[in-house]
């Protein structure tokens, strides 16, 4: 007679479920898109430098803009994350959150944005802070820089930064032991710190615009709409400061 008990009933080479990446594998993936990142803007700096007069037909507010590099960055550092979703056996627009949000998302997310971003200038005044580094992009437009920072600083960079920051690593981290609001606080440390080319105030206001921007997330399930924030925020920025030279 034949025996039952240990029999195995699995299916053979049945696919492996759909799965969300865990907090630890969410870093290593975010670490490779930035690496990614860095290293194809830095060869595409690196090669504009090594052209005929590149030195001197390229300004310092270009270089520190990143519009160029941006542009040629964004393909690759967005390629990691779509392997990374597919071998998770997830589509990438669901991974990732991106939804077209609703009008009325839009406008309720810029309209705080506008209350942020006034509360930081005064607050700014009030504690006698310098303007921040970005003044230096308004020389763009004497250097011939102003079409590639614009498609760089306020495009392309907003869609990388959102897609990783607010797309893929949100996604991993709220499912984490982080909880929602968890992956949001940390989420909005770390894309503060990383952005080095800032004072402490600088810093704490790009922190403070990270929590905005998590909510702003995860209250639509729509990256899109954080991309838009961003984006529009960036060229709120540059023409702000450009107005003040």
């Amino acid at each position: 007679m034949p025996k039952f008990g240990n029999a195995n009933f699995s299916v053979p080479n049945s696919p492996p479920p759909f799965r969300t990446w865990d907090f630890m594998e969410t870093i290593f993936v975010s670490l490779i898109a930035y690496g990614v990142y860095t290293f194809t803007s830095g060869l595409a700096l690196t090669v504009m430098l090594a052209m005929p007069d590149g030195a001197t037909t390229l300004s310092p507010a270009q270089f520190q803009a990143y519009g160029v590099a941006y542009i040629v960055a964004s393909p690759l550092t967005i390629a990691v994350l779509w392997i990374a979703v597919r071998m998770a056996r997830r589509e990438f627009a669901e991974y990732l959150a991106l939804n077209w949000p609703s009008s009325g998302e839009l406008l309720r997310a810029l309209a705080i944005t506008v209350v942020l971003l006034f509360a930081e200038s005064w607050v700014g005044y009030a504690v006698g802070e310098k303007e921040m580094t970005l003044n230096a992009y308004a020389d763009t437009r004497q250097s011939g820089g102003f079409l590639i920072f614009l498609i760089g600083g306020c495009l392309a960079a907003p869609i990388v930064e959102e897609f990783v920051v607010r797309g893929f690593r949100l996604r991993g981290w709220s499912q984490s032991f982080l909880g929602p609001v968890g992956a949001i606080v940390l989420t909005s440390v770390v894309w503060g710190l990383m952005h080095t080319q800032y004072d402490w105030f600088g810093r704490s206001c790009i922190f403070v615009s990270g929590l905005a921007l998590g909510h702003f997330r995860w209250r639509s399930n729509s990256t899109w709409l954080t991309v838009m924030v961003h984006s529009a925020t960036n060229i709120f920025i540059f023409f702000t400061m450009g107005a003040q030279r």
